[in-house]
């Protein structure tokens, strides 16, 4: 197999370029079924009718390691146009999150529930019996959709091209549930990243856009939070726990 030009190293994995094809080679820490869950997730967001990489193949490298080949796209990260544009911030973030309100309209049956998979990573976490008994019941409470969610739809995986078309890639966390979960998360990982201004602005404008409260929001807000500790990143420890024991979040 031709690797091409390594484009990204990072978080176990390395991603190549070879002409119009991307390629994903995951490290030894990455599972076969973590690997081909994700590529099966691609696959079937193809047929939603959104802007997404087209997958192409599974495989693995002569030393066993697994790799996806997808569509290369063209572009820039909106995450770097919004970084090099201030000034143009508005427009980028009105436009973000039409585009998360359009993924939210489309369906995709198979995908996990987002509910059993946050409730199965609420059993993951290190939260004391009480809290996770706290957190399921109010998982269980909310209400159940079937809405396709990106599960990580943040500006790093929007690729804009020359023409101003928006690619959204890494559907490997994508799921089907309750969209607000989905914005929930997304407001929480502005704030993991210190962007708490763009996290309120985010907000606000989805509130606008739905005319669903921002009390209904945060009740989602412990539960992703929960969600979030299982990667056990100890930069982000203190806020999601401090998020997550708060038992009437508003």
């Amino acid at each position: 197999m031709k690797l091409g030009n390594v484009i990204f190293e990072g978080n176990g994995k390395a991603v190549y370029r070879d002409g119009d094809l991307k390629i994903k080679v995951y490290g030894e820490g990455y599972s076969k079924v973590n690997v081909l869950v994700s590529a099966l997730n691609q696959a079937k967001i193809e047929g939603v009718g959104l802007n997404v990489p087209k997958l192409h193949s599974v495989t693995t490298t002569d030393d066993g390691k697994w790799v996806v080949v997808t569509d290369y796209i063209e572009g820039t990260p909106l995450d770097v146009l919004m970084r090099e544009h201030p000034e143009r911030e508005d427009e980028y973030l009105q436009r973000f999150v039409d585009l998360q309100a359009l993924v939210h309209t489309k369906r995709s049956q198979g995908l996990l529930k987002i509910k059993e998979k946050m409730s199965a990573k609420i059993e993951q976490t290190e939260f004391d019996e009480a809290i996770r008994f706290e957190l399921q019941a109010r998982l269980a409470g909310m209400p159940n959709h079937d809405k396709l969610c990106h599960g990580d739809f943040v500006p790093s995986n929007i690729i804009v091209t020359e023409s101003d078309e928006w690619y959204i890639i890494d559907w490997s966390h994508a799921t089907q549930g309750n969209a607000s979960a989905d914005v929930a998360r997304t407001y929480l990982l502005f704030n993991l990243a210190d962007k708490r201004d763009l996290a309120e602005k985010y907000l606000k404008l989805f509130m606008a856009k739905t005319g669903i409260s921002r009390a209904y929001y945060m009740r989602w807000i412990p539960i992703v939070a929960a969600s979030q500790t299982v990667k056990r990143n100890e930069h982000e420890k203190e806020l999601l726990s401090s998020w997550v024991n708060v038992v009437d979040f508003e």
